[in-house]
């Protein structure tokens, strides 16, 4: 596969993995959508299927990693870095987009949850997304974009983003690799979406699972820039823990995989 394929089709995927995944937490969370408190449950099963239908959508194109912590694992595995920039580039980039769709889907609700007095006045606890003691900085709408530890204790948060990481990119690897080995197959992108819903139920509680720097940053970066009513800070002291946890992850399962499955 060429560069351009791959850059245009992790933008592509990506944007719609963040659309979809951002979409369910909006749905969940925000004032007035119709699924409001529909639960973790929801949001889980709802990851799961936006990294199905992203990774079905662009496999053929660029092999839909999807996530820069995979392209460092299936980097490591094969010992080729030629084309690690170019994921990296669409990855972000393709997060940012889907961060703006997800406002753009909601900018109702954005704006009349931002606007409610009780929700300001609760910000961000009544949300149940993150702690207002341990994020004293965090927005009321944040958890919609990236992600935030319920106890801020940073050697355990960074831990679990490893070990979150570590369990989705050993599946990838294992199980989930297209015959050309760049990319998830057809039956790799089921299994790698339940792999996903399983993280999230088991894993997810103590930091909302990033498990993808992409998908915490460049949501994150939207945040900071869209013009939200009383959004509040982005957590930018917290944000290199869902970018370096799920690279280490990434770079750990590689090695597991070349050890124990090579």
């Amino acid at each position: 596969m060429s560069s351009s394929d791959i850059f245009i089709g992790e933008i592509i995927g990506t944007a719609v993995l963040i659309l979809l995944g951002g979409g369910v937490v909006a749905a969940v969370v925000l004032k007035r959508s119709k699924a409001r408190n529909a639960g973790w449950l929801a949001i889980t099963f709802g990851w799961g299927f936006a990294v199905m239908t992203a990774v079905y959508m662009t496999g053929t194109l660029s092999g839909a990693h999807l996530n820069p912590a995979v392209t460092v694992g299936i980097a490591i595995k094969d010992g080729d870095w030629s084309n690690v920039p170019v994921y990296f580039a669409g990855q972000i980039l393709g997060a940012m987009i889907g961060a703006t769709l997800v406002w753009i889907a909601y900018y109702g609700q954005f704006q009349a949850h931002l606007t409610d007095p009780e929700i300001l006045a609760a910000q961000p606890a009544e949300e149940g997304l993150i702690d207002q003691k341990a994020a004293p900085n965090a927005g009321p709408v944040l958890g919609i974009f990236s992600t935030g530890p319920e106890v801020r204790v940073v050697w355990q948060n960074l831990a679990t983003e490893i070990i979150g990481t570590t369990v989705l990119v050993l599946a990838v690897l294992t199980q989930g690799l297209n015959d050309s080995g760049k990319g998830l197959g057809v039956l790799g992108a089921l299994i790698t979406a339940l792999v996903v819903v399983s993280i999230g139920l088991s894993l997810g509680g103590p930091t909302g699972y990033a498990i993808n720097p992409a998908r915490d940053l460049g949501p994150r970066i939207v945040h900071a820039l869209l013009p939200l009513p009383n959004k509040g800070g982005s957590d930018w002291s917290y944000a290199w823990i869902p970018v370096l946890g799920p690279l280490v992850g990434g770079a750990l399962a590689a090695g597991i995989y070349n050890l124990a499955f090579a």
